[in-house]
């Protein structure tokens, strides 16, 4: 009984364990391949306006006295 029950179990960590390989592997190979076919453009403007955006409510954050970095 205790034989079949450490049986199932290491059946059971190994069908496991091999299910996260491949899904590692796959994952792997599904990033590299998304990365060979599709290259990040070089449109920035968004982006700038963002970082502004982020700039401006940081700013504004520190000059209403409350960026002393602490939880209230």
């Amino acid at each position: 009984m205790i034989a079949q029950g450490l049986e199932l179990m290491l059946v059971g960590m190994g069908v496991v364990f091999f299910v996260l390989g491949a899904l590692t592997a796959i994952t792997a190979a599904l990033s590299r391949t998304v990365g060979f076919w599709h290259r990040p453009s070089r449109a920035v403007a968004a982006e700038d306006e963002s970082i502004a955006a982020v700039a401006a409510a940081v700013r504004h954050h520190r000059a209403l006295g409350r960026g002393d970095g602490r939880w209230r």
